[in-house]
C-alpha cells in the first residue's frame, strides 16, 4: 500500500470503522484530528456495489448470454433497494467476454467490454452487443485481468464482487485460478463461481474451489433453460407511463441525441425477449440508480458544480435555442416535476406488481437472476448493508 500521511492514514482507519451500520464511534478530538474535516470526508464518502460480470461467449453459451440480457433489469431492480447505514450505494456494473476464438490469442481471448460503469443504458448496450464463438476458456486470466484493469477502489464500506460464469474446467490456461484468487484477496474482491451445467460436475471442474478461496458462492444453473418473464396486470400502465417518461428528458450537449437513441434502443432490446421484461426496464428507469447526467438536463442541473453558463445555444435542444437562462431553467423544473410524478407513479404500481408475481412464482427462479441477487445478498450481509 502507497505510504501516506500519519493523519491521513488515521483518517481512513476511521472511516473504515464506519462500514455501514458499525455501532463502535470514536472522538475524533482523541485522535488529533478535526471533526469537521471528519464529518465532511465521511459525507461525501458513499458506498459502492461494484459487480464485475465475467461470460464466457464460446459457442455452447447462447443460452447465457440470453439469460444476462433478459433478467439484467430485475436484478438491477433488487440492488436499488439496498441500503448501506442511512445511504442508498451506488451501483456500478463492468462486464467482460471471454472464451471467444473471435478475440485476442495473445490476450488470452478475452475482452474488456465495459469497464465500471453506473450507465445503466450503456451496461445493456453492452450486453446486446455479445456474440458467441469458439473457444478456450481461462478462467484464471479473465479473474487476473479484471482484477489489474479495473478501478476496485479502497474503501471499506464498497461491495466488490466477480461474477465468473462458464462450463469448461476452472483450470484451464496458464494463470492460475488459486493465484488469481490471492490477487481478489488483496483488493477485498470476492469472486463468485457459476457453473453453467450439473452441480457436482462443475465442482469436479473446481468452480466451487475457485468460489470458497475468496468466501464466494459457488452456483450451478441450467443456462439454457428460458428467462420465465411473469405478466401482471399492471403491466400495460406501467408502459404507458414509460413512453411520458422519456418525454421528460431534455437532451444537451454532443451526447444528447446519441444517448436518447440509445435509451430508445435499450427499451426495444428489453421488449424484444418479453413485455414483462420493459416493464421492469421501466422500473429500473424511475429508480436513483438511473442516472443521465451527462446528456440529459434534468439529472444534470442536480450535479454538484454544474453551470448553466458553460451551455451555448448550439448545445440545446431546439424548443430550448435562443431562450432566455430564466426561461431554461423554468422548463427544466417543469420536466423535473412530471418526471418525480411519474416515477412516483411507477414505483407504487411496481408494489402492487411484486406482490402479484411474488404469489405466482414461488417455484419459478430464474437461474442467473437468482444466482446473482442471492450471492450479492448474502455477501452483503457480511457489511451490514440491508435491504428495503
Amino acid at each position: 500500500m502507497k505510504a501516506v500521511t500519519k493523519h491521513f492514514a488515521v483518517l481512513l482507519g476511521m472511516i473504515s470503522l464506519t462500514a455501514c451500520n458499525a455501532n463502535a464511534k470514536q472522538n475524533p478530538q482523541d485522535l488529533g484530528l478535526n471533526q469537521t474535516v471528519i464529518e465532511t470526508t465521511l459525507k461525501s464518502e458513499k458506498a459502492e456495489i461494484k459487480v464485475a460480470l465475467l461470460l464466457d461467449t464460446s459457442n455452447s453459451m447462447d443460452g447465457l448470454i440470453d439469460q444476462a440480457k433478459a433478467q439484467l433489469w430485475e436484478v438491477v431492480n433488487e440492488l436499488s433497494y439496498a441500503k448501506c447505514g442511512e445511504k442508498s450505494p451506488n451501483l456500478k456494473i463492468a462486464l467482460y467476454e471471454y472464451g471467444n476464438d473471435n478475440l485476442n490469442a495473445d490476450e488470452g481471448y478475452l475482452r474488456q467490454v465495459l469497464a465500471f460503469s453506473d450507465d445503466l443504458d450503456e451496461i445493456s448496450k453492452s450486453l446486446f452487443s455479445l456474440t458467441t464463438n469458439g473457444g478456450n476458456e481461462y478462467c484464471g486470466k479473465v479473474i487476473k485481468t479484471a482484477l489489474d484493469q479495473l478501478n476496485w477502489g479502497d474503501k471499506q464500506d464498497d461491495l466488490k464482487l466477480i461474477f465468473i460464469a462458464g462450463n469448461e474446467p476452472y483450470t484451464q490456461g496458464r494463470v492460475s485460478y488459486k493465484e488469481a484468487s490471492q490477487l481478489a484477496h488483496q483488493k477485498d474482491v470476492t469472486v463468485n463461481t457459476i457453473f453453467c451445467g450439473e452441480y457436482n460436475q462443475g465442482i469436479s471442474g473446481h468452480w466451487k474451489d475457485g468460489a470458497d478461496l475468496t468466501h464466494g458462492n459457488y452456483m450451478a444453473i441450467n443456462h439454457n433453460k428460458a428467462t420465465v418473464h411473469i405478466a401482471s396486470p399492471y403491466d400495460d400502465k406501467i408502459l404507458e407511463l414509460n413512453e411520458k417518461l422519456n418525454k421528460t428528458y431534455i437532451a444537451y450537449g454532443y451526447l444528447g441525441r446519441q444517448k436518447m437513441e440509445m435509451q430508445a434502443q435499450q427499451d426495444e432490446n428489453a421488449l424484444s425477449y418479453d413485455k414483462a421484461n420493459a416493464v421492469s426496464r421501466t422500473v429500473s428507469k424511475s429508480s436513483r440508480l438511473y442516472k443521465n447526467s451527462s446528456w440529459d438536463l434534468v439529472d444534470a442541473e442536480k450535479e454538484a458544480g454544474f453551470s448553466y453558463d458553460g451551455i451555448n445555444d448550439e448545445q440545446l435542444p431546439e424548443e430550448l435555442k435562443g431562450k432566455s437562462k430564466d426561461d431554461i431553467k423554468s422548463y427544466v423544473k417543469k420536466k423535473r416535476t412530471e418526471r418525480e410524478k411519474l416515477q412516483n407513479e411507477i414505483a407504487k404500481l411496481n408494489v402492487k406488481r411484486k406482490t402479484y408475481i411474488a404469489e405466482k412464482s414461488k417455484d419459478k427462479k430464474n437461474g442467473l437472476e437468482n444466482a446473482l441477487v442471492n450471492a450479492i445478498k448474502t455477501q452483503a450481509k457480511k457489511k451490514n448493508y440491508v435491504w428495503e
